[in-house]
């Protein structure tokens, strides 16, 4: 197949995905799809619902995580079992995966199994990066890939931030490629801005795969940064709502309650991307170059800036609303990260903030999903892969 076919062929199974993403409700997904899916550190299942939603080519078997509230997130979105563990402790003995899940390694159907680990430990943004001690987080990349291999899937498919691949704690990458590859895996590897591929955010991010495919090789961004969707595209027709209240048509979009100092600032901050101005808010706030977006509006028409799990608070970066005075709600940041409104999230306001924020957005796990559905399907019919 022509590299202009291939990528025809891509935009046009992507687009129908991104079709299904916007209408998305829970549902039960077909037990007769080709391929299973099994999510590690699965969170609240953002990676999971870009598998999802090709719903043809993917069925959502679970997901593993060390967090009750996510998993209570998660059951109710895919409607399938998950097991509450941590990764690092469950040893070589995988009979409780098994039994969760109804997966062994003689599985009878292709299988790919997702690991997206805690990149907190890997983030160049985590304070002093370059003199902080080893995170203990950080092994569970190694630790993720042994488990994995020994059910023999089809793919392994990790996310994480880019410094797991330049950064100084790269060896732990370098152990999981050395896992994988002696299990007989090609691993391929791409840095994307998830703004590439349609979510209206700026958030650069690793891509892992590995797979025992001869020919599957990651896509190519479909947007270009003239092409990115914004802030607007993705809030911009939601109704105003006062910090601390609520919309009675979704309760989801609903902020936190600021301090009324906080509030100040956030009149004084010009509208559509300005900056706080020099002076106002905490003292400490001028001391620090690092700090100049602090209390700073997100602009209408560019992506947002990364959103994580603090982005309930504008005293935490550029995450006050382009004009309303006040942080962002819950569906404005799930919107950000590519979420459908149908999607479900659990726990306090806070809790709801962290899964957003800790989640892959959902159409950069599309992306990937889609490559391997057709890379899955080209291969069957003893075609060339795209």
């Amino acid at each position: 197949m022509k590299k202009r076919e291939q990528k025809s062929e891509f935009r046009n199974y992507f687009e129908l995905g991104s079709l299904s993403l916007k209408e998305w409700g829970r549902e039960v997904y077909s037990s007769d799809a080709s391929v299973d899916v099994l999510d590690f550190f699965c969170c609240a299942g953002g990676m999971s619902l870009g598998f999802a939603v090709l719903k043809n080519d993917f069925r959502i078997v679970g997901g593993i995580d060390i967090n009750p509230v996510p998993l209570a997130a998660y059951r109710k979105n895919y409607q399938a079992p998950t097991l509450q563990a941590d990764v690092s402790s469950l040893g070589d003995n995988i009979q409780e995966i098994e039994n969760t899940f109804a997966i062994t390694p003689d599985h009878g159907k292709p299988l790919i199994i997702i690991g997206c680990a805690p990149c907190q430990g890997f983030s160049a943004h985590t304070k002093i990066y370059h003199d902080k001690p080893e995170d203990s987080r950080n092994t569970l990349i190694g630790r993720f890939a042994s488990i994995a291999v020994k059910f023999h899937p089809d793919y392994v498919v990790m996310e994480n931030v880019p410094e797991i691949l330049t950064g100084k704690y790269k060896y732990h990458y370098e152990e999981a490629r050395s896992v994988f590859e002696s299990h007989g895996y090609r691993v391929v590897r791409k840095i994307y801005n998830a703004a590439g591929f349609g979510v209206p955010q700026s958030r650069t991010r690793a891509i892992v795969v590995a797979t025992k495919s001869k020919t599957f090789e990651l896509p190519e961004e479909v947007f270009s940064e003239a092409n990115y969707k914004t802030v607007r595209d993705a809030i911009g027709d939601l109704p105003l709502v006062l910090p601390g209240q609520f919309n009675e048509v979704d309760p989801l979009h609903r902020c936190s309650s600021h301090r009324q100092s906080t509030i100040d600032v956030i009149k004084a901050v010009p509208h559509d991307g300005g900056n706080r101005p020099e002076g106002l808010g905490p003292k400490c706030l001028d001391k620090v170059k690092g700090f100049y977006d602090v209390y700073g509006r997100l602009f209408w028409d560019k992506p947002s800036i990364t959103i994580t799990q603090y982005a309930r608070n504008p005293a935490s970066g550029r995450f006050s609303h382009p004009e309303q005075n006040r942080g962002l709600t819950i569906r404005e940041a799930a919107r950000l990260q590519s979420f459908p409104d149908g999607y479900y999230w659990h726990g306090s306001l806070g809790e709801m903030f962290k899964q957003i924020g800790e989640a892959v957005p959902p159409l950069l796990s599309l992306a990937v999903a889609t490559q391997i559905a057709l890379t899955l399907k080209h291969e069957k019919n003893g075609e060339s892969s795209i």
